[in-house]
């Protein structure tokens, strides 16, 4: 599946953004699809994520209550909803997708390494 990420761009502390991520190729059914970031100078790390079928939600830790994921079944598109934005958030955020992966729930993530399709990144910047 290909994917296509949109919605980045700048934004001031406690703002709000949203992202989209949409298949083309093929429709998300069957797949789990995630939100990753990359920060600045740091390793990629776990966003968000949600089942296509079943629509269970997974969340980092650090990002629940601000971020939301969800799906749009017409659209074929998964959303990234963005809230209370910190300059922490800053970094280059990857929707991926994959058949199987696994979630470790007792660190709340998916691994980068089991998603197979990935987007281009799309920017988001925050300033305080």
């Amino acid at each position: 599946v290909q994917l296509q990420a949109s919605g980045g761009g700048s934004s001031q502390a406690g703002d709000s953004l949203g992202l989209s991520c949409t298949a083309s190729g093929r429709t998300f059914r069957g797949y789990t699809v995630a939100w990753f970031r990359q920060p600045p100078g740091k390793e990629r790390e776990f966003v968000a994520a949600i089942k296509w079928n079943s629509r269970n939600t997974y969340y980092a830790d650090s990002l629940r209550g601000r971020f939301t994921i969800s799906r749009d079944n017409a659209r074929n598109t998964v959303y990234l909803q963005m809230n209370s934005l910190k300059p922490e958030d800053t970094a280059v955020y990857y929707c991926a997708a994959a058949r199987r992966c696994h979630f470790y729930s007792g660190s709340n993530h998916f691994r980068a390494a089991d998603f197979g399709s990935w987007g281009q990144g799309t920017l988001v910047t925050v300033s305080s």
